[in-house]
């Protein structure tokens, strides 16, 4: 068994253009003589690898509280692909996904981004769980379309992976979002088990 680790490092992320940065701040040093050390931090929600709940695109959508953990733990299917991901591109990997019981929680490597064409493919093929190594799913530049029809049809997203070293194939993965009640998304410690 091999734990393969995806996540960012919080203070220095990526950041979705125009979301605050994640700061900290050390309130208490044991080299200033205090009993502990004790750090403050403030960040986004959506900051490093974190999920969208359906509330992030959604007035009515699911806050993350109360989506629960299944869309982020379990078997998941991971495809390496570059550019855009189109419709055909997304049926393709879900054939892969199903033919190693993969296809509830499908992952995306590389400098890929998801067309409408392709969130359409996963929505009605009934994933649970899309991710990638962007800080968004669909294009940085007009990611609405994609996030509602992903976040529309009850599929969480999971943005900002570290995915360089991982090949192809089936895993288990791990992405418990912070259970942050009455918020549009989180940030998580995402991991694949290899078998």
């Amino acid at each position: 068994m091999k734990i393969i680790d995806i996540s960012q490092e919080v203070f220095s992320c990526r950041v979705f253009p125009g979301d605050p940065a994640p700061e900290m701040k050390r309130t208490m040093s044991t080299e200033k003589g205090d009993i502990c050390n004790l750090t403050y931090f403030s960040m986004c929600a959506h900051n490093g690898t974190h999920i969208d709940a359906p509330f992030h695109f959604l007035t009515e959508g699911k806050i993350v509280d109360n989506v629960g953990l299944d869309p982020f733990v379990g078997d998941c299917y991971v495809a390496r692909h570059e550019g855009d991901v189109t419709a055909e591109d997304a049926s393709a990997i879900i054939a892969k996904a199903r033919e190693v019981n993969a296809a509830e929680r499908i992952i995306i490597a590389g400098k890929a981004t998801v067309t409408a064409g392709a969130a359409r493919v996963f929505a009605e093929a009934r994933v649970k769980l899309v991710g990638n190594e962007s800080q968004t799913v669909g294009p940085e530049n007009a990611p609405k379309e994609v996030h509602l029809i992903l976040l529309g049809a009850e599929v969480c997203l999971l943005e900002g992976l570290e995915l360089g070293g991982v090949g192809e194939g089936r895993y288990f993965l791990n992405a418990a979002p912070l259970n942050l009640g009455g918020c549009d998304g989180a940030p998580c410690r995402a991991y694949l088990i290899a078998e």
